[in-house]
């Protein structure tokens, strides 16, 4: 598993924070609930990057 450290400050940071939090979810499959929608092997092998999973087939950041 790799780690990615990832900081957010200020309001500027937490804008570009959510933005990119929106767009990994989308690059993962993940609709806004977090639930996985995808249909690929690979999104799921990678999804412990950025994610953990909180249920059956439902994430949330690690952060």
């Amino acid at each position: 598993m790799r780690e990615i450290v990832h900081l957010q400050t200020g309001q500027c940071g937490n804008q570009i924070g959510a933005a990119f939090w929106q767009m990994i979810s989308s690059e993962h499959g993940l609709d806004a609930s977090g639930t996985y929608e995808g249909s690929s092997d690979l999104q799921l092998e990678r999804m412990n990057v950025y994610f953990n999973e909180a249920a059956s087939n439902k994430y949330v950041p690690r952060a």
